[in-house]
């Protein structure tokens, strides 16, 4: 049985350890053909790097609350993945976020007061233990290859979510984003679907901007980024799509992926 997870843990970790040569010296990292994690995960966070990519497969909203992030959906509904079987294991060519590659690893401060960060995994995890086959985290007490790849690509995405605050804020400095509302009326049923508890950026705002501001959004780059956001909602209706076939579509539960379900219309 998994444990808890720990109160202020990220979506997906359940505990974090510090990944250290005196007590994983002998552990090997293994590859895996699925994410457990990924069956039941409905919208995961996506940095401003993978807007390109993402774009092409995905919704990209914004969660709710005060401190919003960029989102990419797998589903709609509250533990529903149409990109997924129930193991985990992918089930079409699409693009895998950052953030769901990075597990079980992610780099955190091992005391509040610490200026470092540390590389630190998820104990939890299947992909790496004291495994016969895989490669060796550790060699002569030093880092493997292994390990280096995957402290630099921890590096990396720490680096692509500071650029993705940057961007966030500067969609709060000029209030672009709105409560997001997507209403689906499929063929033969009485009501709509409605699917509440997310943002997305206002398109009225937008020409609203003055020029100097626009200027500005476009020179730096992030003027594509909202339009890569804003082209993506046309998937809404696709993903819903793949969970009428695959009989996923509650008829009590909205999508809201910042908290709790929302009743649909």
């Amino acid at each position: 049985m998994a444990s808890a997870p720990e109160q202020g843990l990220p979506l997906f970790y359940n505990r974090l350890e510090p990944l250290s040569s005196v007590a994983h010296g002998d552990w090997k990292a293994r590859k895996v053909e699925a994410a457990p994690f990924l069956a039941t995960a409905h919208a995961v966070p996506l940095t401003v790097e993978e807007f390109a990519l993402a774009q092409r497969h995905y919704p990209i909203v914004f969660s709710a609350g005060d401190n919003p992030v960029p989102l990419a959906l797998m589903g709609l509904n509250e533990g529903v993945n149409v990109f997924v079987d129930e193991t985990g294991k992918l089930t079409s060519d699409v693009y895998v976020p950052a953030y769901v590659r990075r597990y079980p690893f992610m780099l955190a401060r091992l005391r509040p007061e610490a200026d470092e960060l540390s590389l630190c995994f998820d104990p939890g995890t299947e992909v790496i233990g004291k495994f016969e086959e895989g490669e060796p985290l550790f060699e002569d007490g030093q880092p493997a290859a292994a390990t280096r790849d995957v402290l630099a690509f921890c590096e990396q995405f720490e680096q692509a979510g500071q650029r993705t605050a940057a961007f966030m804020k500067e969609l709060a400095d000029h209030k672009l984003l709105i409560d997001g509302e997507v209403s689906i009326q499929p063929e033969g049923a009485d009501q709509p679907f409605v699917y509440r508890g997310f943002q997305m950026i206002s398109e009225d705002k937008l020409r609203e901007l003055r020029g100097d501001v626009a200027r500005k959004l476009i020179q730096s780059g992030l003027l594509a980024l909202v339009y890569g956001h804003l082209f993506s909602l046309s998937l809404i209706r696709e993903i819903f799509g793949r969970q009428v076939q695959l009989g996923k579509v509650p008829g009590a539960q909205a999508f809201a992926p910042a908290g709790e379900p929302v009743a649909a219309s």
